[in-house]
């Protein structure tokens, strides 16, 4: 296997993700799916193999909307999906086609047409269940790549009204349905924008059907088989590959972009798989001014994350990059009020409950972990490890 971070990974070449694959088309046996999971953990790589490899009953569609910004774009860009298959399968009459065409709506192409309609939630409705009703025989799965962004570009484009709808709609079809399933997946995390609908008088829960899987980074074992495939591949030199290859997995916390980048770094600077050298490539990659692991998403999303909260949150990280071991709820509450202004205020902070909430919200964002004994640490080493090197910190 040749190094390839951040590129496409064929599903031959995807590692460690069986199981879990495995065990989303038992869950989508019974209800839709949201796929969480932090940055170039592997997300993409887990849903294009399950949809290279679906299982004979499933008909699986895949679509990247996180450059849609409008719920009419989402139902023109749904239609133009839908379309593309029933030309495949000479199907030409339709719902969808035939409600634009009572409206005079002309059609251009395969998908394109030669105005927008009125009426985004009909559009998106008919053309769903228009495969849904050809694929009468097979079981329907939409694969949304970054539905959370969406919904946010749309919430602020159309308005929260219109970013509810559109939940809301998709919550009816997966009701009315019963062999139509979604996998949406997201790196941004869909409970903010849950959240700011909520601020906006939103109420209900359009998303409480769906079951929420997160993709971790890989087992160690896994990882280390990635580390080892890639040694091969790219002829790296070592005086014992398991051991090397054991090293490349931990010093990149088992994440599958971290290793294809050492690999990269070591082939490109014609370094040894050693593991004094790996290490030597790690500490360069955590001070690169080019940030090639980009890193800097962990500090710059905070003030979008967290708004009122983002002092706060930069100064319990601060707190944690330089903790001697992971300290519980009421010890870390007792550090900050060391600070002067770790929330923004001039007063000391004393404000247990807004503490947990802050806490409960960054373990959902992937920032910590909490640990059976109730203690707060970095979710992963290597970004505690940068962010104090990020933060100039002791």
């Amino acid at each position: 296997m040749k190094a390839n971070p951040g590129g496409q990974v064929a599903p031959d070449n995807v590692i460690g993700r069986d199981d879990l694959i495995r065990a989303l088309w038992q869950t989508l046996e019974h209800q839709s799916v949201l796929l969480t999971a932090e940055r170039r953990i592997g997300k993409t790589c887990v849903v294009q193999k399950m949809r290279a490899e679906a299982p004979g009953p499933w008909f699986p569609v895949y679509q990247e909307i996180e450059d849609v910004h409008t719920a009419e774009e989402f139902s023109l860009k749904v239609f133009g999906a839908v379309q593309q298959y029933l030309s495949g399968w000479r199907k030409t009459a339709n719902r969808a086609l035939k409600w634009l065409n009572d409206r005079g709506v002309k059609i251009v192409g395969v998908g394109e047409l030669a105005a927008h309609p009125q009426g985004w939630k009909e559009l998106l409705t008919r053309s769903i269940e228009d495969l849904v009703h050809e694929q009468a025989e097979q079981k329907l799965v939409f694969f949304w790549d970054e539905f959370p962004d969406m919904i946010d570009n749309i919430l602020q484009r159309d308005g929260p009204a219109t970013a509810r709808e559109v939940l809301d709609v998709l919550r009816a079809l997966r009701h009315t349905h019963s062999d139509f399933r979604m996998v949406l997946t997201g790196s941004i995390g869909l409970h903010h924008v849950l959240a700011r609908l909520q601020l906006t008088g939103g109420t209900g829960a359009p998303i409480n059907d769906v079951y929420q899987v997160e993709v971790t980074p890989l087992a160690p074992a896994d990882a280390a088989e990635l580390a080892r495939r890639l040694i091969h591949g790219e002829a790296l030199t070592t005086s014992d590959v398991d051991a090397a290859a054991e090293c490349m997995a931990e010093a990149s916390d088992y994440i599958p972009f971290y290793i294809h980048h050492l690999a990269r770094v070591l082939r490109t600077s014609q370094r040894p798989a050693e593991p004094d050298r790996i290490e030597e490539v790690v500490a360069e990659q955590l001070v690169d001014a080019n940030d090639p692991w980009e890193l800097g998403h962990y500090r710059d999303r905070i003030p979008d994350y967290y708004r009122d909260d983002a002092a706060l949150v930069v100064t319990i990280l601060d707190e944690l990059s330089q903790s001697d071991g992971p300290p519980a709820a009421n010890e870390l509450l007792n550090q900050l009020k060391a600070h002067p202004n770790p929330a923004g205020s001039i007063e000391p902070f004393d404000d247990r409950d807004r503490l947990l909430r802050v806490l409960r919200l960054m373990e959902r964002d992937h920032y910590l972990k909490r640990t059976p004994e109730n203690e707060y640490g970095f979710r992963f080493p290597l970004i505690g490890r940068w962010w104090k090197l990020d933060r100039g910190l002791e």
